[in-house]
């Protein structure tokens, strides 16, 4: 069985060989944030294939958001490699949920909680709870915070 850490590794080797900077520095980058994250704590340990997602995701909206500074300060080289190291993490995460379907689930689990006698801006936490383990890592919490607010606010 070949872990998501194993993969990765597997694609720096075949990146450096290929001269592949912008891929080989984001996978360097991103085994690094893993490594990180496996001796913080009490004891080392080795993530589990759930945990090293987590990773990238957390690592996809760091270039996403440094992404949007660049581009917002007239940067926009440094936007475009960001972006681009994003599009590279991308490739290793789930497909993230189209705001059509986002707002499908969330739909649904307002309905749910509405008729679990939930009613309004306090059902907030509510249909979060609903839909958090439905989305988890299918779309980023603030674009499903937004999909609930909306929902609750039309509903």
């Amino acid at each position: 069985m070949t872990t998501l850490k194993s993969t990765l590794r597997d694609d720096l080797q075949t990146a450096i060989k290929a001269r592949d900077e912008l891929r080989s520095a984001t996978l360097r980058l991103t085994l690094t944030a893993i490594s990180k994250e496996e001796v913080s704590g009490t004891k080392a340990r080795e993530l589990s294939d759930e945990e090293v997602l987590q990773v990238l995701a957390k690592e996809a909206k760091k270039r996403r958001e440094a992404a949007d500074a660049f581009a917002q300060a007239g940067r926009t080289e440094q936007a475009e490699r960001e972006q681009a190291e994003g599009e590279v993490l991308a490739h290793y995460l789930p497909r993230q949920l189209d705001d059509a379907e986002l707002d499908r689930v969330v739909a649904e689990a307002v309905a749910e909680a509405r008729a679990a006698g939930a009613e309004g801006p306090k059902a907030m936490g509510q249909v979060m709870k609903i839909v958090g383990p439905k989305v988890k890592g299918l779309a980023e919490g603030g674009r499903v915070a937004a999909a609930v607010k909306k929902a609750l606010a039309t509903g």
